[in-house]
């Protein structure tokens, strides 16, 4: 859009009906996330109907959090102090949008996507540094395919994270965590 106006991009409304609408923002872009979505104003009419009860688990609440990092992005910026829950809560936002990152012409399995996204929003990321959350979280992926394959599997049959399933995976992902810090 022209200097960012929304308003310019939309001329009627019939899209948002019809399909909804991405809203590609060039600060994102600039910033190297591509794709450059603002969630907070891109909308869907299918939205959470195309997604596994697996990825809406771990996905649920991921567009408000994206939203709210973003706000929070914008008003660190300023300088202010920011209190310890404030700074994490940043710090998340910054791993989440690494874990949300992909290679051009490289696509995800659905699988792999819930199981980073949960390690995500879980806070299994909190300590790897930003530069770093990528490789590790390969390294993670690859870890639960090779070593815990029954976890992969289980979320691929089941499209669903089961309460077993997820005890699983919290155990899996505390021996990873364990590994990395070793």
């Amino acid at each position: 859009t022209l200097e960012g106006e929304v308003s310019a991009y939309i001329p009627t409304n019939v899209i948002s009906i019809t399909d909804g609408q991405i809203y590609l923002e060039p600060d994102l872009f600039f910033a190297g996330v591509r794709p450059a979505i603002n969630v907070g104003i891109s909308v869907s009419r299918v939205g959470g109907n195309a997604q596994t009860k697996a990825m809406k688990s771990v996905a649920g609440s991921l567009r408000l959090d994206l939203a709210a990092f973003r706000e929070l992005e914008a008003f660190a910026q300023l300088g202010t102090e920011l209190d310890k829950a404030t700074q994490g809560q940043l710090d998340r936002g910054y791993r989440m949008v690494e874990l949300l990152k992909q290679d051009q012409y490289n696509p995800m399995d659905v699988v792999d996507q819930v199981i980073s996204l949960y390690a995500g929003t879980k806070g299994y990321f909190d300590a790897v540094p930003i530069p770093d959350v990528s490789r590790v979280e390969q390294e993670m992926l690859a870890f639960i395919r090779d070593e815990k394959s029954e976890i992969w599997n289980a979320i691929s049959n089941e499209k669903a994270i089961s309460s077993e399933t997820e005890e699983l995976l919290k155990a899996a992902l505390a021996e990873f965590k364990q590994r990395l810090a070793s």
